[in-house]
């Protein structure tokens, strides 16, 4: 059963890695900072003097100080925030954006640490406009709110891409819960199927070799046909569990879709032997539903025999089908000791469950009851769905 690629392969492009995402903002800052505040000084502020050497430095460490933003976001963001406050002081001239903390905010916010940003921005900013205002500094209007403006938009930039990356975490979580779901279901499947085929056919060749070694020697010819039973009960037998076994190799084989209720008359003749005489009631005409609530049918039937072979202690068991308007009804009915689903349940046996596991998948049901006369009784409900295939043939 092939897996759907992961959600982030689809949602991001392949060259977008852990390293990108943390090394593309460093590489920005320095592309844009650096050689900006080099021409900035020596176009308009050509003397060189510490607080150019100062303006410099700054442009290359905040950038670089990016590199620790995984780790540590909340420190990288105080710390641009201080290299950014202290730019704003020391520049001769109005420099170029301060581009690292615009990154730094968004890494924080992204990583969990917008508290971090928050304060250390407000801190920085309201820093900057105090000190601007006893006039060490002018800083006109526009200039103020366009910096606000930015420092805004970071944020909303940062709460944005977390949301973002919320949103993709939890749709590759769901998509691990559906795998792990489809999965599970899998192996439910291919154990019902397993426990369909190996509980009627050992049953039945146990019942047949039994029938066999008791007339081996007073009746030959009829001790000859149990055997011959036996072997062809463990050739459809080993077919069945190739059948299912080849979904574990190859993910895409079907599991036994030709058996039917064509097949029911030989399913309950084989299962008569020893003192268990079976019999059908085909009620249907000819009439039949589609392969899905066939399979069923027949694999409830087939669990229902096996119980009555191994279980019941019956001499006679009878199955009856019909249809009842828009559904499928199964009777199997013997004259065995009786019991009661709840008596099942308490044994540990899970071929009742089995079955009305099977019909719940269609939206049937299977109720499992003693009679009153004697005996036990599986009727089991199925919806009747048009059968396409046949239309077809």
């Amino acid at each position: 059963m092939p897996e759907p690629p992961p959600v982030a392969d689809r949602a991001t492009p392949p060259w977008w890695t852990r390293r990108a995402a943390l090394v593309m903002p460093v590489v920005v800052s320095l592309f844009v900072q650096v050689p900006a505040s080099v021409w900035g000084l020596a176009r308009l502020h050509p003397q060189i003097g510490w607080p150019a050497v100062v303006h410099v430095l700054l442009a290359v460490a905040a950038p670089l100080t990016l590199l620790a933003a995984r780790r540590a976001p909340g420190a990288v963001v105080v710390a641009v925030t201080a290299m950014a406050v202290a730019d704003v002081f020391l520049t001769p001239v109005y420099g170029p954006p301060f581009v690292s903390l615009g990154f730094a905010i968004i890494g924080a916010v992204v990583r969990g640490a917008a508290v971090w940003a928050a304060a250390s921005v407000v801190v920085g900013w309201a820093t900057v406009l105090l000190v601007a205002s006893f006039g060490a500094r002018e800083w006109p209007p526009p200039v103020v709110v366009l910096a606000t403006i930015a420092l805004a938009a970071c944020f909303a930039v940062g709460g944005f891409a977390r949301a973002r990356r919320a949103r993709m975490e939890a749709l590759r979580e769901e998509a691990a819960r559906e795998r792990q779901t489809a999965e599970q279901r899998e192996r439910v499947r291919i154990a019902r199927e397993l426990h369909d085929v190996l509980g009627h056919s050992l049953s039945q060749i146990s019942v047949q070799a039994g029938v066999g070694l008791h007339l081996f020697d007073r009746d030959p010819e009829q001790a000859r046909a149990a055997l011959a039973h036996v072997k062809e009960t463990s050739k459809q037998a080993l077919d069945e569990v190739r059948a299912v076994l080849g979904v574990l190799r190859e993910g895409e084989t079907p599991l036994t879709p030709g058996f039917g209720l064509a097949e029911l008359p030989r399913l309950v003749h084989g299962a008569a032997g020893g003192a268990v005489q079976t019999g059908l009631d085909d009620r249907l005409g000819g009439d039949l539903p589609d392969r899905a609530t066939q399979l069923a049918a027949y694999r409830i039937v087939q669990e229902a025999l096996t119980n009555v072979v191994r279980h019941s202690g019956a001499s006679r068991a009878r199955v009856t089908l019909e249809r009842s308007h828009d559904a499928l009804r199964i009777g199997v009915v013997d004259d065995g000791r009786g019991t009661t689903e709840s008596e099942v349940a308490a044994s540990g046996g899970r071929g009742v469950l089995g079955m009305q596991e099977r019909a719940a998948l269609l939206g049937g049901r299977v109720d499992v009851r003693r009679r009153t006369e004697g005996g036990t009784e599986v009727a089991a409900t199925l919806p009747w769905r048009a059968d396409g295939h046949r239309d077809e043939a």
